[in-house]
């Protein structure tokens, strides 16, 4: 065997083996929903129903959102959702999701404890609207982007948040727990 083929069947080795072990090979982690695609209008079903909304098409219904490929180690998952043009304001955060649940469904129930996804807690939202869950878009001058972003995170519980905690404190400790996150945006 030539010298020539020894250095290339060993670049070929070394290649073989590095694509292998890539993290491309992998299973990306992604968050989906049936309602919008990425970029996406959100239907008006999922828009606020506070601030003078009269529309009766606005239900404030949170959307079905699907996530797979969560990272390895993954004990639990959060969501955060967000308006990005209104400084980030957090509209949703629930948490303790467990590890086997990888989709909430539309309309999730607006309580501490809801039932579905049983075992997961919302943070209570104090904004034009009181309640404990999903806050829809309520952008009536303007169009805003909505992004939710799902954590895999490295522990089953939040213990530290309680059913007083703050949107922000709520993130803050989900940021510090999470191993990963996919991202869905949406206009509205």
């Amino acid at each position: 065997m030539t010298v020539r083929r020894i250095v290339l069947h060993a670049l070929l080795a070394v290649t073989t083996a590095a694509t292998a072990a890539s993290p491309a090979s992998a299973t990306a982690f992604t968050l989906t929903s049936t309602a919008f695609t990425e970029g996406g209008l959100i239907p008006k079903v999922h828009e606020c129903t506070s601030g003078g909304q009269t529309d009766p098409g606005r239900r404030n219904e949170s959307p079905p959102l699907t996530w797979n490929g969560g990272p390895a180690g993954t004990r639990g998952y959060a969501l955060v959702m967000r308006d990005l043009d209104n400084n980030n304001l957090i509209h949703w955060v629930i948490y303790d999701i467990p590890a086997g649940v990888t989709s909430l469904p539309q309309n999730v129930e607006h309580a501490y404890r809801p039932a579905t996804p049983a075992g997961a807690r919302q943070v209570y939202y104090r904004g034009s609207a009181s309640l404990y869950g999903y806050q829809g878009p309520c952008s009536p001058w303007s169009v805003n982007t909505y992004q939710f972003t799902v954590h895999a995170l490295d522990r089953a519980m939040l213990s530290e948040l309680t059913s007083s905690s703050s949107t922000t404190t709520a993130a803050r400790v989900i940021s510090g727990a999470s191993l990963g996150t996919a991202v869905l945006s949406g206009e509205s």
